[in-house]
Protein backbone atom coordinates (compact mmCIF):
# COMPACT_ATOMS: atom_id res chain seq x y z
CA UNK A 1 0.00 0.00 0.00
CA UNK A 2 1.54 3.38 -1.02
CA UNK A 3 2.48 6.02 1.52
CA UNK A 4 1.09 9.48 0.85
CA UNK A 5 1.00 12.83 2.59
CA UNK A 6 -2.30 13.98 4.00
CA UNK A 7 -2.62 16.72 1.39
CA UNK A 8 -2.23 14.20 -1.42
CA UNK A 9 -4.79 11.91 0.22
CA UNK A 10 -7.19 14.85 0.39
CA UNK A 11 -6.83 15.70 -3.28
CA UNK A 12 -6.97 12.05 -4.41
CA UNK A 13 -10.10 11.55 -2.32
CA UNK A 14 -11.72 14.62 -3.89
CA UNK A 15 -10.97 13.17 -7.32
CA UNK A 16 -12.55 9.88 -6.27
CA UNK A 17 -15.64 11.88 -5.31
CA UNK A 18 -15.57 13.28 -8.86
CA UNK A 19 -14.89 16.85 -7.78
CA UNK A 20 -14.16 19.03 -10.82
CA UNK A 21 -14.15 22.51 -9.27
CA UNK A 22 -13.05 23.98 -5.95
CA UNK A 23 -13.74 27.59 -4.95
CA UNK A 24 -11.54 29.16 -2.34
CA UNK A 25 -8.62 31.23 -1.12
CA UNK A 26 -5.13 30.07 -0.07
CA UNK A 27 -3.25 30.75 3.16
CA UNK A 28 -0.48 29.43 5.35
CA UNK A 29 -2.41 26.60 6.97
CA UNK A 30 -3.46 25.09 3.63
CA UNK A 31 -0.23 25.56 1.67
CA UNK A 32 0.55 21.80 1.57
CA UNK A 33 -2.83 21.18 -0.04
CA UNK A 34 -2.44 24.01 -2.55
CA UNK A 35 0.97 22.61 -3.49
CA UNK A 36 -0.71 19.33 -4.44
CA UNK A 37 -3.57 21.16 -6.23
CA UNK A 38 -0.95 22.81 -8.47
CA UNK A 39 -0.60 19.53 -10.41
CA UNK A 40 -4.11 18.15 -9.88
CA UNK A 41 -6.77 17.88 -12.62
CA UNK A 42 -9.18 19.90 -10.49
CA UNK A 43 -10.03 23.42 -11.59
CA UNK A 44 -9.40 25.79 -8.69
CA UNK A 45 -11.28 29.08 -8.87
CA UNK A 46 -9.77 31.85 -6.76
CA UNK A 47 -12.49 33.95 -5.17
CA UNK A 48 -11.71 37.44 -3.91
CA UNK A 49 -13.21 36.74 -0.50
CA UNK A 50 -13.87 33.46 1.27
CA UNK A 51 -17.56 34.30 1.65
CA UNK A 52 -17.70 34.57 -2.14
CA UNK A 53 -16.06 31.13 -2.41
CA UNK A 54 -18.67 29.56 -0.13
CA UNK A 55 -21.56 31.16 -2.05
CA UNK A 56 -20.04 30.06 -5.37
CA UNK A 57 -19.79 26.46 -4.13
CA UNK A 58 -23.39 26.79 -2.93
CA UNK A 59 -24.60 28.16 -6.28
CA UNK A 60 -22.77 25.34 -8.08
CA UNK A 61 -24.55 22.79 -5.88
CA UNK A 62 -27.98 24.37 -6.34
CA UNK A 63 -27.67 24.54 -10.11
CA UNK A 64 -26.21 21.04 -10.64
CA UNK A 65 -27.38 18.95 -7.70
CA UNK A 66 -23.78 17.92 -7.05
CA UNK A 67 -21.79 18.66 -3.91
CA UNK A 68 -20.10 22.05 -3.99
CA UNK A 69 -16.60 22.33 -2.52
CA UNK A 70 -14.84 25.33 -1.02
CA UNK A 71 -11.54 25.71 0.83
CA UNK A 72 -9.99 28.37 3.06
CA UNK A 73 -7.11 28.75 5.44
CA UNK A 74 -7.31 28.80 9.24
CA UNK A 75 -8.55 31.62 11.46
CA UNK A 76 -10.05 34.52 9.47
CA UNK A 77 -10.14 32.45 6.29
CA UNK A 78 -12.29 29.87 8.01
CA UNK A 79 -14.50 32.39 9.79
CA UNK A 80 -15.09 34.23 6.51
CA UNK A 81 -16.73 31.04 5.24
CA UNK A 82 -19.24 31.02 8.08
CA UNK A 83 -21.98 33.13 6.45
CA UNK A 84 -21.79 31.00 3.31
CA UNK A 85 -21.94 27.77 5.32
CA UNK A 86 -24.95 29.05 7.29
CA UNK A 87 -26.67 30.04 4.03
CA UNK A 88 -26.24 26.51 2.65
CA UNK A 89 -27.35 24.96 5.95
CA UNK A 90 -30.60 26.92 6.13
CA UNK A 91 -31.52 25.92 2.57
CA UNK A 92 -30.31 22.28 2.83
CA UNK A 93 -27.63 22.59 0.15
CA UNK A 94 -24.96 19.85 -0.21
CA UNK A 95 -21.53 21.37 0.34
CA UNK A 96 -18.16 20.32 1.74
CA UNK A 97 -16.07 23.11 3.25
CA UNK A 98 -12.39 22.38 3.93
CA UNK A 99 -10.49 24.62 6.31
CA UNK A 100 -6.85 24.66 7.30
CA UNK A 101 -5.99 24.61 10.98
CA UNK A 102 -2.87 25.28 13.04
CA UNK A 103 -0.67 22.34 14.04
CA UNK A 104 -2.36 19.85 16.33
CA UNK A 105 0.18 20.62 19.05
CA UNK A 106 -0.91 24.29 18.99
CA UNK A 107 -4.69 23.80 19.03
CA UNK A 108 -6.12 25.58 22.04
CA UNK A 109 -3.05 27.77 22.57
CA UNK A 110 -4.35 30.86 20.75
CA UNK A 111 -1.77 30.35 18.02
CA UNK A 112 -1.48 32.74 15.09
CA UNK A 113 -4.60 32.48 12.90
CA UNK A 114 -6.22 29.88 15.14
CA UNK A 115 -10.00 29.70 15.49
CA UNK A 116 -12.18 26.93 16.85
CA UNK A 117 -13.93 26.50 13.52
CA UNK A 118 -15.57 23.19 14.41
CA UNK A 119 -17.06 24.82 17.51
CA UNK A 120 -18.09 27.92 15.59
CA UNK A 121 -19.78 25.95 12.78
CA UNK A 122 -21.38 23.16 14.80
CA UNK A 123 -24.83 24.86 14.79
CA UNK A 124 -24.67 25.56 11.03
CA UNK A 125 -23.33 22.30 9.60
CA UNK A 126 -24.96 18.94 9.15
CA UNK A 127 -21.75 17.49 10.57
CA UNK A 128 -18.14 18.59 10.99
CA UNK A 129 -14.76 16.98 11.57
CA UNK A 130 -11.44 17.96 13.11
CA UNK A 131 -8.94 15.50 11.59
CA UNK A 132 -5.97 14.85 13.87
CA UNK A 133 -4.51 11.83 12.07
CA UNK A 134 -3.99 11.51 8.32
CA UNK A 135 -4.96 7.84 8.56
CA UNK A 136 -8.55 8.99 9.18
CA UNK A 137 -8.61 11.41 6.26
CA UNK A 138 -9.81 9.16 3.43
CA UNK A 139 -12.66 7.82 5.58
CA UNK A 140 -13.63 11.32 6.71
CA UNK A 141 -13.82 12.66 3.15
CA UNK A 142 -15.94 9.75 1.96
CA UNK A 143 -18.26 10.19 4.93
CA UNK A 144 -18.43 13.95 4.44
CA UNK A 145 -19.63 13.70 0.85
CA UNK A 146 -22.11 10.97 1.78
CA UNK A 147 -23.55 12.96 4.67
CA UNK A 148 -23.69 16.20 2.66
CA UNK A 149 -25.60 14.64 -0.24
CA UNK A 150 -27.97 12.10 1.35
CA UNK A 151 -31.14 12.44 3.39
CA UNK A 152 -31.82 16.11 3.96
CA UNK A 153 -28.68 17.59 2.34
CA UNK A 154 -26.47 20.12 4.03
CA UNK A 155 -22.93 21.44 4.47
CA UNK A 156 -20.19 19.38 6.11
CA UNK A 157 -16.95 20.95 7.31
CA UNK A 158 -13.54 19.27 7.48
CA UNK A 159 -10.96 21.11 9.62
CA UNK A 160 -7.47 19.96 8.67
CA UNK A 161 -4.38 20.90 10.72
CA UNK A 162 -1.31 21.76 8.70
CA UNK A 163 0.80 18.98 10.23
CA UNK A 164 -1.83 16.40 9.24
CA UNK A 165 -1.53 17.64 5.65
CA UNK A 166 2.18 16.76 5.62
CA UNK A 167 1.90 13.55 7.68
CA UNK A 168 2.82 10.46 5.62
CA UNK A 169 0.60 7.41 6.01
CA UNK A 170 -0.58 4.47 3.95
CA UNK A 171 -3.50 5.46 1.73
CA UNK A 172 -6.52 3.19 1.88
CA UNK A 173 -9.77 4.25 0.27
CA UNK A 174 -12.79 2.75 2.07
CA UNK A 175 -15.12 0.80 -0.20
CA UNK A 176 -18.23 1.86 1.74
CA UNK A 177 -19.49 4.28 4.36
CA UNK A 178 -20.22 2.78 7.76
CA UNK A 179 -22.22 5.17 9.92
CA UNK A 180 -24.49 3.12 12.21
CA UNK A 181 -26.06 6.22 13.78
CA UNK A 182 -26.88 7.87 10.46
CA UNK A 183 -29.99 6.36 8.88
CA UNK A 184 -31.73 7.60 5.74
CA UNK A 185 -35.29 6.38 5.32
CA UNK A 186 -36.18 6.67 1.65
CA UNK A 187 -39.04 4.18 1.43
CA UNK A 188 -42.30 5.25 3.12
CA UNK A 189 -44.55 3.05 5.20
CA UNK A 190 -47.17 1.54 2.84
CA UNK A 191 -50.02 2.05 5.32
CA UNK A 192 -49.24 5.77 5.54
CA UNK A 193 -49.20 6.10 1.74
CA UNK A 194 -52.55 4.30 1.57
CA UNK A 195 -54.01 6.61 4.19
CA UNK A 196 -52.72 9.66 2.28
CA UNK A 197 -54.34 8.42 -0.92
CA UNK A 198 -57.67 8.06 0.89
CA UNK A 199 -57.41 11.55 2.39
CA UNK A 200 -56.68 13.02 -1.04
CA UNK A 201 -59.51 11.13 -2.76
CA UNK A 202 -61.99 12.29 -0.10
CA UNK A 203 -60.94 15.94 -0.22
CA UNK A 204 -62.85 18.70 -1.97
CA UNK A 205 -60.39 21.57 -1.62
CA UNK A 206 -56.86 20.09 -1.70
CA UNK A 207 -53.63 22.05 -2.22
CA UNK A 208 -50.17 20.68 -2.98
CA UNK A 209 -47.67 22.76 -1.00
CA UNK A 210 -44.19 22.06 -2.38
CA UNK A 211 -40.80 23.03 -0.94
CA UNK A 212 -37.11 22.78 -1.67
CA UNK A 213 -36.99 19.12 -0.66
CA UNK A 214 -38.67 18.31 -3.96
CA UNK A 215 -35.73 19.92 -5.77
CA UNK A 216 -33.22 17.96 -3.68
CA UNK A 217 -34.95 14.65 -4.37
CA UNK A 218 -35.50 15.29 -8.08
CA UNK A 219 -39.25 14.86 -7.64
CA UNK A 220 -40.52 17.64 -9.91
CA UNK A 221 -41.99 15.22 -12.46
CA UNK A 222 -43.78 13.33 -9.71
CA UNK A 223 -45.31 16.56 -8.39
CA UNK A 224 -46.56 17.36 -11.88
CA UNK A 225 -47.98 13.85 -12.38
CA UNK A 226 -49.83 13.88 -9.05
CA UNK A 227 -51.20 17.38 -9.63
CA UNK A 228 -52.51 16.54 -13.10
CA UNK A 229 -53.84 13.10 -12.19
CA UNK A 230 -55.81 14.49 -9.25
CA UNK A 231 -56.38 18.03 -10.58
CA UNK A 232 -54.88 19.57 -7.45
CA UNK A 233 -53.58 23.16 -7.52
CA UNK A 234 -49.90 23.59 -6.62
CA UNK A 235 -48.22 26.32 -4.60
CA UNK A 236 -44.47 26.45 -4.07
CA UNK A 237 -42.13 28.02 -1.58
CA UNK A 238 -39.41 30.41 -2.68
CA UNK A 239 -36.97 27.47 -2.73
CA UNK A 240 -39.18 25.40 -5.04
CA UNK A 241 -39.91 27.93 -7.78
CA UNK A 242 -39.63 26.12 -11.12
CA UNK A 243 -40.66 22.74 -9.73
CA UNK A 244 -44.11 23.39 -11.18
CA UNK A 245 -44.33 25.53 -14.35
CA UNK A 246 -45.66 28.99 -13.60
CA UNK A 247 -47.81 28.94 -16.76
CA UNK A 248 -49.60 25.68 -15.85
CA UNK A 249 -53.31 26.19 -15.17
CA UNK A 250 -52.90 24.43 -11.80
CA UNK A 251 -50.09 26.72 -10.69
CA UNK A 252 -50.77 29.03 -7.76
CA UNK A 253 -47.28 30.47 -7.77
CA UNK A 254 -45.47 31.23 -4.54
CA UNK A 255 -47.28 31.51 -1.22
CA UNK A 256 -46.52 33.42 1.95
CA UNK A 257 -45.46 36.94 2.88
CA UNK A 258 -44.92 38.07 -0.73
CA UNK A 259 -46.80 35.23 -2.40
CA UNK A 260 -49.75 35.53 -4.71
CA UNK A 261 -53.11 36.48 -3.28
CA UNK A 262 -54.72 33.41 -4.80
CA UNK A 263 -52.13 31.04 -3.30
CA UNK A 264 -52.66 32.49 0.17
CA UNK A 265 -56.44 32.40 -0.08
CA UNK A 266 -56.33 28.82 -1.38
CA UNK A 267 -54.22 27.70 1.58
CA UNK A 268 -56.55 29.44 4.03
CA UNK A 269 -59.67 27.84 2.52
CA UNK A 270 -58.24 24.38 1.76
CA UNK A 271 -59.60 21.27 3.44
CA UNK A 272 -56.38 19.31 2.78
CA UNK A 273 -52.76 20.40 2.45
CA UNK A 274 -50.27 17.92 1.00
CA UNK A 275 -46.91 19.34 2.06
CA UNK A 276 -43.96 17.84 0.22
CA UNK A 277 -40.38 18.68 1.18
CA UNK A 278 -41.43 21.91 2.87
CA UNK A 279 -40.94 23.01 6.48
CA UNK A 280 -43.78 25.50 7.13
CA UNK A 281 -41.39 28.37 7.67
CA UNK A 282 -42.66 31.60 9.21
CA UNK A 283 -42.60 33.50 5.89
CA UNK A 284 -45.08 30.91 4.59
CA UNK A 285 -47.38 30.48 7.57
CA UNK A 286 -47.72 34.01 8.87
CA UNK A 287 -49.55 33.96 12.19
CA UNK A 288 -49.43 30.32 13.23
CA UNK A 289 -52.75 30.12 15.08
CA UNK A 290 -54.63 31.30 11.99
CA UNK A 291 -52.84 29.18 9.37
CA UNK A 292 -55.06 26.90 7.21
CA UNK A 293 -57.87 26.66 9.79
CA UNK A 294 -60.01 24.19 7.81
CA UNK A 295 -57.30 21.89 6.53
CA UNK A 296 -56.05 18.49 7.48
CA UNK A 297 -52.32 18.24 6.78
CA UNK A 298 -50.27 15.47 5.19
CA UNK A 299 -46.53 16.14 5.59
CA UNK A 300 -44.05 14.24 3.41
CA UNK A 301 -40.40 14.78 4.33
CA UNK A 302 -37.18 12.80 4.56
CA UNK A 303 -36.27 14.64 7.77
CA UNK A 304 -38.53 13.46 10.61
CA UNK A 305 -37.46 16.41 12.79
CA UNK A 306 -39.13 18.82 10.36
CA UNK A 307 -42.55 17.18 10.72
CA UNK A 308 -44.90 18.90 13.19
CA UNK A 309 -42.06 21.27 14.10
CA UNK A 310 -44.09 24.40 13.30
CA UNK A 311 -47.54 23.13 12.30
CA UNK A 312 -49.19 20.02 13.82
CA UNK A 313 -49.92 17.50 11.08
CA UNK A 314 -52.62 14.83 10.71
CA UNK A 315 -50.49 12.35 8.77
CA UNK A 316 -46.72 12.21 8.61
CA UNK A 317 -44.87 10.26 5.95
CA UNK A 318 -41.12 9.98 6.38
CA UNK A 319 -39.37 9.17 3.14
CA UNK A 320 -37.75 10.50 0.00
CA UNK A 321 -40.21 12.82 -1.76
CA UNK A 322 -39.67 11.18 -5.14
CA UNK A 323 -40.25 7.67 -3.80
CA UNK A 324 -43.27 8.67 -1.69
CA UNK A 325 -44.95 10.46 -4.59
CA UNK A 326 -44.30 7.52 -6.93
CA UNK A 327 -46.03 5.19 -4.47
CA UNK A 328 -48.89 7.66 -4.03
CA UNK A 329 -49.45 8.21 -7.75
CA UNK A 330 -49.84 4.44 -8.25
CA UNK A 331 -52.86 4.14 -5.94
CA UNK A 332 -54.50 7.53 -5.49
CA UNK A 333 -57.91 8.20 -7.02
CA UNK A 334 -58.92 11.59 -8.35
CA UNK A 335 -60.97 13.72 -5.96
CA UNK A 336 -63.82 15.96 -7.11
CA UNK A 337 -62.08 19.35 -7.36
CA UNK A 338 -64.18 20.99 -10.08
CA UNK A 339 -65.85 23.58 -7.83
CA UNK A 340 -62.55 24.22 -6.04
CA UNK A 341 -60.75 24.99 -9.29
CA UNK A 342 -63.56 27.31 -10.31
CA UNK A 343 -63.14 29.22 -7.04
CA UNK A 344 -59.39 29.43 -7.59
CA UNK A 345 -59.96 30.86 -11.08
CA UNK A 346 -62.08 33.59 -9.46
CA UNK A 347 -59.24 34.38 -7.03
CA UNK A 348 -56.71 34.40 -9.86
CA UNK A 349 -58.70 37.10 -11.66
CA UNK A 350 -59.28 39.09 -8.48
CA UNK A 351 -55.75 38.89 -7.03
CA UNK A 352 -53.55 38.81 -10.12
CA UNK A 353 -50.01 40.09 -9.75
CA UNK A 354 -49.90 43.65 -10.99
CA UNK A 355 -48.21 47.00 -10.58
CA UNK A 356 -48.92 50.55 -11.69
CA UNK A 357 -46.97 51.18 -14.87
CA UNK A 358 -45.48 54.58 -15.68
CA UNK A 359 -44.02 55.44 -19.11
CA UNK A 360 -41.69 58.01 -17.55
CA UNK A 361 -40.12 55.71 -14.95
CA UNK A 362 -38.52 52.27 -15.06
CA UNK A 363 -40.46 49.95 -12.81
CA UNK A 364 -38.37 47.07 -11.44
CA UNK A 365 -41.18 44.59 -12.15
CA UNK A 366 -41.03 45.62 -15.81
CA UNK A 367 -37.30 44.86 -15.95
CA UNK A 368 -37.91 41.35 -14.58
CA UNK A 369 -40.77 40.76 -17.02
CA UNK A 370 -38.56 41.70 -19.95
CA UNK A 371 -35.65 39.55 -18.73
CA UNK A 372 -38.11 36.66 -18.51
CA UNK A 373 -39.49 37.27 -22.00
CA UNK A 374 -36.08 37.74 -23.64
CA UNK A 375 -34.68 34.56 -22.07
CA UNK A 376 -37.89 32.62 -22.79
CA UNK A 377 -38.14 31.85 -19.09
CA UNK A 378 -35.19 29.45 -19.38
CA UNK A 379 -32.26 31.29 -17.78
CA UNK A 380 -30.79 30.41 -14.42
CA UNK A 381 -31.64 33.35 -12.20
CA UNK A 382 -29.70 34.09 -9.04
CA UNK A 383 -30.66 36.93 -6.77
CA UNK A 384 -29.37 38.98 -3.94
CA UNK A 385 -31.81 39.47 -1.03
CA UNK A 386 -34.60 41.98 -0.60
CA UNK A 387 -36.97 43.59 -3.05
CA UNK A 388 -34.93 42.40 -6.04
CA UNK A 389 -35.34 38.82 -4.82
CA UNK A 390 -39.10 39.06 -4.35
CA UNK A 391 -39.72 40.77 -7.69
CA UNK A 392 -37.67 38.06 -9.40
CA UNK A 393 -39.74 35.40 -7.63
CA UNK A 394 -42.99 37.08 -8.66
CA UNK A 395 -42.32 38.20 -12.24
CA UNK A 396 -39.88 35.70 -13.76
CA UNK A 397 -41.77 32.78 -15.30
CA UNK A 398 -39.75 29.81 -14.07
CA UNK A 399 -40.19 26.49 -15.86
CA UNK A 400 -37.72 24.06 -14.33
CA UNK A 401 -36.24 23.08 -10.98
CA UNK A 402 -32.72 24.37 -10.16
CA UNK A 403 -33.46 27.48 -12.18
CA UNK A 404 -33.85 29.88 -9.25
CA UNK A 405 -30.74 30.30 -7.10
CA UNK A 406 -31.51 32.37 -4.01
CA UNK A 407 -30.86 32.54 -0.28
CA UNK A 408 -34.18 31.65 1.30
CA UNK A 409 -33.73 30.68 4.92
CA UNK A 410 -30.87 32.95 5.94
CA UNK A 411 -31.61 35.79 3.51
CA UNK A 412 -27.98 36.58 2.81
CA UNK A 413 -27.20 39.87 1.09
CA UNK A 414 -24.21 39.49 -1.21
CA UNK A 415 -25.23 35.96 -2.19
CA UNK A 416 -26.32 36.47 -5.78
CA UNK A 417 -23.15 37.37 -7.68
CA UNK A 418 -20.87 34.63 -6.34
CA UNK A 419 -23.76 32.13 -6.52
CA UNK A 420 -24.26 33.07 -10.18
CA UNK A 421 -20.56 32.39 -10.77
CA UNK A 422 -20.90 28.93 -9.24
CA UNK A 423 -24.07 28.21 -11.21
CA UNK A 424 -22.42 29.23 -14.49
CA UNK A 425 -19.37 27.06 -13.74
CA UNK A 426 -21.69 24.12 -13.18
CA UNK A 427 -23.99 24.88 -16.14
CA UNK A 428 -21.77 26.57 -18.75
CA UNK A 429 -24.36 26.22 -21.53
CA UNK A 430 -27.06 28.10 -19.61
CA UNK A 431 -27.67 31.85 -19.52
CA UNK A 432 -27.06 32.93 -15.91
CA UNK A 433 -28.30 36.29 -14.64
CA UNK A 434 -27.91 37.78 -11.18
CA UNK A 435 -30.78 40.10 -10.29
CA UNK A 436 -29.45 42.46 -7.64
CA UNK A 437 -30.16 45.56 -5.62
CA UNK A 438 -27.74 48.46 -5.48
CA UNK A 439 -27.19 47.76 -1.78
CA UNK A 440 -26.73 43.99 -1.82
CA UNK A 441 -24.54 43.88 -4.93
CA UNK A 442 -21.90 45.91 -3.08
CA UNK A 443 -21.48 43.27 -0.39
CA UNK A 444 -19.55 40.91 -2.65
CA UNK A 445 -18.98 43.02 -5.74
CA UNK A 446 -15.27 42.09 -5.68
CA UNK A 447 -16.30 38.75 -7.20
CA UNK A 448 -16.67 40.55 -10.53
CA UNK A 449 -12.92 40.01 -10.80
CA UNK A 450 -13.38 36.27 -10.21
CA UNK A 451 -15.86 36.10 -13.07
CA UNK A 452 -13.77 38.24 -15.44
CA UNK A 453 -10.47 36.48 -14.71
CA UNK A 454 -11.95 33.03 -15.27
CA UNK A 455 -14.11 33.95 -18.27
CA UNK A 456 -17.30 33.10 -16.39
CA UNK A 457 -20.02 34.66 -18.51
CA UNK A 458 -22.56 35.99 -16.02
CA UNK A 459 -24.88 38.94 -16.48
CA UNK A 460 -25.83 41.24 -13.59
CA UNK A 461 -29.02 43.30 -13.56
CA UNK A 462 -28.95 45.91 -10.78
CA UNK A 463 -32.32 47.36 -9.80
CA UNK A 464 -30.89 50.64 -8.58
CA UNK A 465 -33.34 52.58 -6.41
CA UNK A 466 -30.80 54.35 -4.16
CA UNK A 467 -32.22 52.63 -1.08
CA UNK A 468 -31.85 49.47 0.92
CA UNK A 469 -35.22 48.77 -0.60
CA UNK A 470 -36.93 46.15 1.53
CA UNK A 471 -35.90 47.78 4.80
CA UNK A 472 -37.06 51.15 3.42
CA UNK A 473 -40.40 49.56 2.48
CA UNK A 474 -40.94 48.43 6.07
CA UNK A 475 -39.96 51.88 7.30
CA UNK A 476 -42.49 53.43 4.93
CA UNK A 477 -45.34 51.12 5.92
CA UNK A 478 -44.70 50.65 9.64
CA UNK A 479 -42.28 53.37 10.82
CA UNK A 480 -43.87 56.57 9.43
CA UNK A 481 -41.36 56.91 6.58
CA UNK A 482 -38.50 57.49 9.01
CA UNK A 483 -35.79 56.30 6.62
CA UNK A 484 -33.08 55.57 9.13
CA UNK A 485 -29.85 54.34 7.42
CA UNK A 486 -31.67 53.11 4.30
CA UNK A 487 -30.81 55.77 1.69
CA UNK A 488 -27.62 54.47 0.06
CA UNK A 489 -25.08 56.12 -2.18
CA UNK A 490 -23.51 53.82 -4.75
CA UNK A 491 -20.49 54.03 -7.00
CA UNK A 492 -20.75 54.51 -10.74
CA UNK A 493 -21.49 50.88 -11.57
CA UNK A 494 -20.58 51.35 -15.23
CA UNK A 495 -17.11 52.65 -14.40
CA UNK A 496 -16.74 50.01 -11.71
CA UNK A 497 -17.61 47.23 -14.17
CA UNK A 498 -15.10 48.63 -16.65
CA UNK A 499 -12.43 48.81 -13.95
CA UNK A 500 -12.88 45.08 -13.38
CA UNK A 501 -12.72 44.38 -17.12
CA UNK A 502 -16.47 43.85 -17.56
CA UNK A 503 -18.93 45.74 -19.73
CA UNK A 504 -21.14 48.27 -17.95
CA UNK A 505 -24.40 49.84 -19.14
CA UNK A 506 -26.68 52.33 -17.40
CA UNK A 507 -30.39 52.52 -18.23
CA UNK A 508 -32.49 55.53 -17.25
CA UNK A 509 -35.33 55.37 -19.81
CA UNK A 510 -38.01 52.69 -20.05
CA UNK A 511 -37.63 52.43 -23.84
CA UNK A 512 -33.99 51.43 -23.39
CA UNK A 513 -34.68 48.46 -21.10
CA UNK A 514 -35.29 45.87 -23.83
CA UNK A 515 -32.40 46.94 -26.13
CA UNK A 516 -30.02 46.89 -23.15
CA UNK A 517 -31.02 43.38 -22.09
CA UNK A 518 -30.75 42.19 -25.69
CA UNK A 519 -27.28 43.68 -26.00
CA UNK A 520 -26.17 42.15 -22.70
CA UNK A 521 -27.37 38.70 -23.75
CA UNK A 522 -25.47 38.78 -27.03
CA UNK A 523 -22.30 40.29 -25.53
CA UNK A 524 -19.66 37.71 -24.56
CA UNK A 525 -18.31 37.97 -21.03
CA UNK A 526 -19.44 39.68 -17.87
CA UNK A 527 -22.00 42.47 -18.27
CA UNK A 528 -23.35 44.79 -15.57
CA UNK A 529 -26.68 46.48 -16.32
CA UNK A 530 -27.50 49.37 -13.98
CA UNK A 531 -31.26 50.03 -14.20
CA UNK A 532 -32.24 53.29 -12.48
CA UNK A 533 -35.69 52.30 -11.20
CA UNK A 534 -38.51 53.99 -9.29
CA UNK A 535 -36.96 54.76 -5.89
CA UNK A 536 -39.95 54.05 -3.67
CA UNK A 537 -41.57 51.15 -5.49
CA UNK A 538 -42.81 48.47 -3.10
CA UNK A 539 -43.19 44.70 -3.25
CA UNK A 540 -46.85 43.69 -3.16
CA UNK A 541 -48.70 41.61 -2.10
CA UNK A 542 -47.28 41.80 1.41
CA UNK A 543 -48.43 40.12 4.60
CA UNK A 544 -47.53 42.32 7.59
CA UNK A 545 -45.59 40.62 10.36
CA UNK A 546 -47.87 38.80 12.80
CA UNK A 547 -50.87 38.69 10.45
CA UNK A 548 -52.67 35.78 8.82
CA UNK A 549 -51.53 35.18 5.26
CA UNK A 550 -54.90 36.17 3.78
CA UNK A 551 -54.59 39.63 5.39
CA UNK A 552 -52.46 41.05 2.60
CA UNK A 553 -51.58 44.57 1.59
CA UNK A 554 -52.23 44.36 -2.14
CA UNK A 555 -50.84 47.72 -3.27
CA UNK A 556 -52.13 49.74 -6.20
CA UNK A 557 -53.60 48.16 -9.33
Amino acid sequence: MPKMKGAQILVDALLRERVEYIFGYPGGAVLPTFDVLYDAPIKFILARHEQGAAHAADGYARATGRVGVCIATSGPGATNLVTGIATAYMDSIPMVAITGQVKTSLIGNDAFQEADVTGITRPITKHNYLVKDARDLARVIKEAFYIASTGRPGPVLIDLPVDVQIQEVEFEWPDRVDLPGYLVQSEPHPAQVKQASMMISESKRPVLYVGGGVVSSGAANEVRKLAHKCQIPVTTTLMALGVFPSDDSLSLGMLGMHGTGYANHAIMEADLIIAVGARFDDRVTGRLDTFAPYARVIHIDIDPTSISKNIPVDLEIVGDAKVVLQRLIEIVEKPDTEEWLEQIDIWKKRFRLTYKDDPNVIKPQYVIEKISELTNGEAIISTEVGQNQMWAAQYYNFKYPRQFITSGGLGTMGFGLPAAIGAKVGCPDKVVIDIAGDGSIQMNIQELMTAVENGIDVKIAILNNSYLGMVRQWQELFYRRRYSATPIKSPDFVKLAEAYGAKGMRVVRKEDVVPTIEEALRTPGVVVMDFIVAPEENVFPMVPAGEAINKMIMGMA
